[in-house]
């Protein structure tokens, strides 16, 4: 994409305050929901006597579910020209699923409850990014969307930092735990209610139906590009449940596990922001492929992780990649959708990447039973290697200067 290099000196001054407050809405979630999910591999595998592969079912049912909420919450975004309130009925969902986790008494009922969390997440995700995109003006988005993953993420390691805490307090009682993120995630929906405004000019837009077949064609050949690619990175990277499991190997005490969430999610939160400025002014396909370069070490790193110091390493180089590709890809879909259509792409984008991660939490759940750790990360590594010559072969000339 081209753009006037005066337009590339975008600050943190210059974001909109609503993106800071979607910022810190999503990072009170996420630390809501990271006190959970840090804890929830062990707490399935220890406590209710679940396996590697029942760990990757649940959370490849659970992160397929949100996808294909995600689909029709875009679409109906769009079309009530509403982003707002169904944002505040995902997060609502989302804080409401939490006290599930503290009552479950078998595996089977936390799929229940990390169905109905991810059911939440599916309901605010398109309608919260197209959001983002109507609040910020067009040379800023690479950082707007990069601000609001950087706050999301510094959740994302104060809520195992939280349940480290937590459970070396409570000698590991998981549920006591799982009942204090009920908290955070309430302070979510009260910040998103009453901290940010929709703009007027979408509220009052005339409604369409982004359904029907001459909306659709406004989709082009570029955006479904990016939707492809976007489920092959996700293909590539499995469930973070693994970096769990794969730290409980390393010989770390149970109450210190999630620390290696922090570590993955401090290197993210760092990385988001500058990474997504950068995606303003540099080509994104280039971007993603050295995001994927990283990603191939961290598996190789964790493919060797038989001490916690090693895994420790390989989880950092997970989180670097993450921070480089995940607003960057938002930032693409973005760039590649109509103006009237920004819900209902994201949707999509969203639906191919969610198949993607449970078909890949599918495998590697039954690799890590049947063959062990390093071959499930060996596996993810080829996953990698094979996504990185479809950037090649997909890097058309006339790509190169509008992605």
């Amino acid at each position: 994409m081209q753009t006037d290099p005066k337009l590339r000196t975008g600050t943190l001054n210059q974001i909109p305050r609503g993106i800071w407050m979607l910022g810190f809405v999503s990072m009170f979630m996420d630390i809501s929901s990271e006190i959970i999910h840090s804890l929830l591999p062990m707490f399935l595998v220890t406590s209710l006597g679940a396996s590697a592969m029942m760990v990757g079912l649940i959370e490849g049912v659970a992160e397929a579910t949100t996808p294909i909420v995600k689909t029709f919450s875009g679409v109906l975004s769009d079309y009530l020209g509403n982003r707002k309130w169904l944002a505040v009925i995902g997060y609502g969902m989302g804080a409401l699923s939490k006290p599930l986790f503290a009552l479950a008494p078998t595996a089977g009922f936390v799929l229940t409850a990390r169905v109905a969390d991810r059911i939440g997440k599916g309901v605010r995700g398109a309608p919260r990014d197209a959001l983002v995109a109507d609040i910020t003006p067009a040379h800023l988005r690479g950082a707007a969307y990069g601000l609001r993953q950087a706050l999301d993420t510094v959740g994302a390691f104060l809520g195992p930092l939280l349940a480290v805490a937590l459970m070396l307090l409570w000698a590991d009682n998981f549920r006591l735990v799982f009942w204090v993120a009920v908290i955070p995630g309430l302070v979510a929906v009260l910040l998103l209610i009453f901290g940010v405004q929709e703009p007027t000019q979408h509220t009052t837009a005339k409604r369409v139906n982004p359904l029907k077949l001459e909306n659709l064609k406004k989709l082009t050949g570029q955006y479904w590009w990016v939707v492809f690619i976007g489920a092959a990175f996700a293909l590539a990277r499995f469930s973070e449940a693994f970096l769990v499991l794969r730290a409980m190997q390393g010989g770390a005490p149970v109450a210190l596990v999630p620390l290696v969430m922090v570590a993955m999610n401090l290197v993210y939160a760092a990385s988001a922001y500058p990474f997504g400025k950068l995606a303003d002014s540099m080509g994104h396909t280039r971007l993603l492929a050295i995001g994927l370069v990283v990603l191939i070490a961290a598996d190789v790193v964790l493919a060797h992780g038989n001490h916690w110091s090693v895994v420790l390493l390989g989880v950092a180089l997970w989180g670097l990649h993450m921070g480089m590709t995940q607003g960057l890809l938002a930032t693409m879909v973005v760039h590649s959708a109509p103006p009237d259509l920004k819900g209902t792409a994201f949707g999509f984008f969203n639906l191919m990447s969610g198949f993607a991660t449970l078909v890949a939490s599918l495998v590697a759940g039954e690799l890590w039973d049947r063959v062990g750790a390093a071959t499930t990360f060996y596996a993810g590594g080829g996953l990698c290697v094979l996504t990185l010559c479809l950037l090649a072969i997909g890097k058309r000339p006339r790509e190169r200067n509008t992605i």
